[in-house]
């Protein structure tokens, strides 16, 4: 009787997709951009660590947009398919 050989683990890619990196709300996202925002205007950080905060901070970036624009593409259609100025007041 033979046993089955153990599976390699897989090894997860150095950067997965924006997707899978992007924290699990917008609210949480916009807070790690500004967070990263204010490290990157600091101008305290090395070379590379200022590179790799930097491609964060364009995948968060990115991130909010599409969730910004799948709202706004909620509303249009909740609103006949225009979009309505919104007053606060």
């Amino acid at each position: 009787m033979t046993t089955p050989t153990p599976s390699k683990p897989t090894k997860t890619p150095a950067r997965a997709s924006a997707a899978s990196v992007v924290a699990t709300s917008y609210e949480a996202a916009l807070e790690e951009l500004e967070q990263l925002v204010a490290q990157l205007d600091a101008g305290q950080l090395p070379l590379d660590q200022l590179l790799s905060r930097y491609q964060r901070g364009a995948e968060l970036l990115a991130y909010c947009r599409a969730r910004l624009e799948a709202v706004e593409n909620q509303i249009k259609v909740l609103e006949s398919g225009e979009l309505k100025p919104w007053d606060a007041a």
